[in-house]
């Protein structure tokens, strides 16, 4: 019994050293041909699923040349506001390309890449009712849990003297939630990325628009696994690589272009190395 016991616990060892010490997540891609990416479902036009049921946008379609050129087949993963991080962390996902904002706070927990898209964060509300945060500070402010938008709303209204502006601010699980929140008359205003605040704005023309100043810029970052260079610096190289050759803007003109329903000017480029 006690060497079964011994035996038992050296295989454990051993698999336990076998997944401490396994390859990073590059090597696995470039072995298997395969990368899981996780991307939102419901956050347009970034990544949603269009009236046919197909799964669209900007970010979809950023993963699909990722993985083109990195000369490897792709594997989307459902992901939400909670989960695009955690997935990395526990392996579920190589990459999370989900209109994630770079911060100092995430990296902590995750890597980033290069900005690959600029936005910054406003607010929703119905046509002609408001013109600034501070005519709905009393009012109630939808945003998403877990988001820098919520922690950015939060500031605001205290900057405009609220005392307890946690009071004032409605946290949902996704962005539909908020938006009908917003058109069931529960909150006065929505706030998060101005470019999903279109996307929602275009499912009712003329009904909403985005009012005051931004609140905040939103750098996008795709989520990387901490401690993996070699994948880092290929999605870096691939984005540049995107940027030079006309492929990122041609995405971007498809879905924010002066010709869609999300349009929005480009206010950035993409970081180019020699």
């Amino acid at each position: 019994m006690r060497i079964s016991r011994v035996l038992a616990l050296t295989l454990a060892l051993v698999m336990m050293a076998s997944v401490a010490f396994a390859g990073p997540s590059y090597d696995r891609i470039m072995k298997d041909k395969k990368i899981r990416i996780g991307v939102m479902t419901d956050s347009i036009p970034g990544a949603f699923f269009d009236a046919k049921g197909e799964w669209v946008g900007f970010d979809y379609d950023i993963t699909t040349e990722l993985a083109k050129r990195l000369g490897v087949d792709i594997e989307r993963v459902k992901v939400n506001n909670k989960t695009r991080i955690a997935f990395i962390q526990q392996g579920r996902i190589d990459a999370s390309v989900a209109n994630m904002t770079h911060t100092r706070e995430r990296e902590k927990s995750i890597d980033f890449s290069i900005t690959y898209f600029f936005d910054g964060q406003k607010v929703l509300a119905k046509t002609g009712k408001y013109k600034t945060l501070a005519d709905m500070k009393d009012k109630k402010i939808a945003t998403m849990q877990g988001t820098t938008s919520e922690i950015n709303v939060k500031r605001a209204l205290k900057a405009l003297g609220v005392a307890n502006p946690a009071a004032h601010v409605i946290s949902f699980q996704k962005e539909s939630e908020c938006f009908q929140a917003l058109q069931m008359g529960r909150v006065a205003g929505w706030s998060t990325d101005a470019t999903i605040l279109l996307g929602y704005a275009s499912k009712t023309p003329g009904k909403f628009e985005l009012v005051g100043d931004f609140l905040s810029d939103e750098p996008y970052g795709i989520g990387l696994p901490q401690n993996d260079s070699a994948l880092r610096n290929a999605v870096n190289a691939a984005l540049q690589d995107m940027w030079r050759d006309g492929t990122y803007m041609a995405i971007y003109n498809k879905w924010y272009g002066p010709d869609t329903p999300f349009a929005m000017p480009m206010s950035g480029s993409l970081e180019l190395w020699p």
